[in-house]
């Protein structure tokens, strides 16, 4: 396979000149370091996995820096803290943009310490597995969303032909455990797995943690801190309910996803596309591929959107849902390939309920067809 453009490139490239410190966080093997160094072509590389390059960096700061001081690619920044200060003094004193390019797998720690040093200095970008338009590109895409969701988004799976059992097998072996007992002491990586598994089958619903920490026979605070390193792992996310405004009687919990569809129908055990067109979560399943493609879409194309879904107490509820000036366009998310009018109600009360703030109101289903119709557009899953 030849190199894919990332969609994120262009807006690497307008910011490149305006900041001195670019930083780029993602999910391991999401393609990070193969963008910077097309990006960066004549920026030298180097990467803090390495233990001698990370003995030298945490044991000689200021030597390292002057060895790495200009044009340099310095990958898994976040292995070594204390460099974060050091470039602080070392940008600032020389107001050159685009100094230093770093990179790391570790979203809450790269995070925390751009934010103790480099703050108003960096230009922060999130590289995440495919999206559909990349794969599209090199026509990687499947017509069947069920083989998408089995298949994934991460490009080892494509640029090396690798089974993608096999791929996840090995993904969650080699960082998913890794990182995470890195964070955090977890003695019993078998209850960890367990954790992982209930998440997964409570993809595309409200995150209830004691539900979560009785289930797995652990801690509320210790069910929210694993869910925190999920997070900052980039395996989960949590999308944000809207409770502004509209009733006050709203589900205020927060829904569940993964970043990819292919490691969550991994951990689920769901292993081909004919297991899942049978399983009881294939409308989560499908619902989690279109509101992780969204959240894709918006990080890839530095869009800044924020996204929200709605649910009241009486069941009522709008999918996704984002503020487009002073009118929210809704998306109702159905896995089946029949469109149906009743699929088009909980679009309807939410206006009725919202008047008059709503715009678009469309329909993502698991057909291939788009419809214009006269109240609502109607988009087939590989058309958003």
């Amino acid at each position: 396979m030849s190199f894919i453009t990332r969609d994120i490139t262009s807006v690497i490239n307008q910011q490149k000149d305006k900041y001195p410190v670019i930083a780029v966080t993602g999910p391991r093997q999401s393609g990070k370091t193969t963008l910077l160094k097309n990006i960066f072509k004549d920026y030298e590389y180097i990467s803090l996995e390495n233990p001698n390059n990370r003995s030298f960096a945490t044991d000689d700061p200021v030597g390292f820096l002057n060895r790495y001081n200009k044009n340099v690619i310095i990958d898994e920044a976040q292995q070594v803290p204390v460099l974060f200060s050091y470039i602080q003094t070392l940008v600032d004193e020389s107001q050159i943009m685009g100094q230093f390019i770093i990179s790391g797998s570790q979203n809450f720690q790269l995070l925390n310490n751009i934010t103790q040093s480099l703050a108003g200095r960096v230009a922060l970008f999130k590289l995440l597995p495919f999206d559909f338009g990349e794969m599209k590109s090199e026509n990687l895409l499947a017509d069947n969303y069920l083989d998408v969701c089995i298949n994934g988004f991460y490009p080892a799976i494509y640029d090396r032909s690798i089974n993608p059992t096999i791929f996840y097998a090995n993904y969650i072996q080699t960082y998913v455990e890794r990182d995470v007992t890195k964070l955090v002491n977890i003695r019993d990586t078998r209850q960890f797995r367990v954790f992982l598994g209930l998440c997964a089958a409570r993809t595309g619903q409200l995150l209830n943690l004691n539900s979560l920490a009785n289930e797995c026979g652990i801690s509320q605070p210790t069910a929210r801190a694993w869910v925190s390193i999920l997070e900052s792992s980039y395996i989960i996310f949590q999308l944000q309910p809207f409770y502004q405004n509209f009733n006050k009687r709203i589900v205020k919990s927060p829904k569940l996803y993964f970043y990819d569809t292919g490691l969550l129908c991994h951990i689920l055990g769901i292993k081909s596309s004919d297991v899942l067109s049978n399983n009881p979560l294939k409308g989560n399943i499908f619902e989690n591929l279109i509101v992780a493609e969204f959240h894709k879409k918006n990080e890839h194309k530095y869009l800044h959107k924020d996204y929200w879904f709605w649910r009241d107490s009486n069941g009522h509820e709008v999918d996704l849902l984002n503020q487009n000036g002073n009118s929210f366009d809704i998306f109702e998310i159905k896995s089946t390939e029949t469109i149906m009018s009743e699929q088009f109600k909980a679009m309807n009360y939410f206006e009725e309920i919202a008047r008059p703030n709503v715009g678009k109101k469309t329909l993502i289903y698991g057909g291939n067809e788009n419809q214009e119709r006269t109240n609502h557009l109607v988009l087939g899953w590989k058309n958003i």
